[in-house]
């Protein structure tokens, strides 16, 4: 299963979303299909995407967010799992890439190719909602199911270590942060074009 098919997948379902990504891969490909003002691709905070989502999902609870990780960005930060579920917002989809290594860094494995369970890990940190898929049909169906709950989700899609030809993005940080911010705004125009 290839990480942007995932993407491609579930792209309709992230457009009423604050969808915050890590950097790298996921944030390239994501981009590659369509740039909206509700994504932000965190860029040079490795680990933090979920931290960040975290953030956004307390202090908005009304609006659905999803997060956008990789296996390398979660094992940097484990202890996020654990936050996540000490304050578990119904409200937080948390989607992990797991392809098994530190692709856009070079492609140096990762734990979880020796065997490290990430759903298994944020169940034991006290995420319920917590499971692995890995084929296509299977991702879409328990991505939809996610989004659409009322409850703290971890999703983990086993993918490819295959990635973009290019890193390159033409779109600045400062542009996505002012935009993705005021898309955050109480007040903001609907992305897809409804009134405020």
């Amino acid at each position: 299963m290839e990480r942007i098919r995932c993407l491609e997948a579930v792209y309709d379902e992230l457009a009423g979303c604050a969808v915050v990504t890590i950097m790298g891969a996921v944030a390239v490909e994501l981009y590659s299909l369509g740039h909206r003002p509700n994504f932000f691709y965190l860029e040079h905070a490795m680990g933090l995407a979920s931290s960040m989502g975290l953030g956004i999902a307390l202090s908005q609870p009304e609006r659905k967010v999803v997060v956008l990780d990789g296996d390398g960005s979660v094992l940097m930060n484990l202890g996020g799992l654990t936050t996540l579920a000490r304050y578990a917002p119904g409200n937080l989809t948390h989607i992990v890439f797991d392809n098994q290594s530190l692709l856009s860094v070079g492609g140096f494995p990762t734990a979880t190719a020796t065997g490290s369970d990430l759903a298994g890990i944020a169940k034991a940190a006290g995420v319920a909602n917590a499971r692995t898929v890995t084929d296509l049909e299977s991702f879409r169906a328990a991505a939809v199911e996610a989004i659409a709950a009322p409850e703290l989700a971890c999703l983990v899609a086993k993918v490819e270590p295959v990635g973009p030809k290019s890193f390159h993005m033409d779109l600045h940080m400062l542009e996505n942060r002012f935009e993705f911010q005021r898309y955050l705004r109480p007040d903001a125009p609907d992305p897809q074009g409804a009134p405020p």
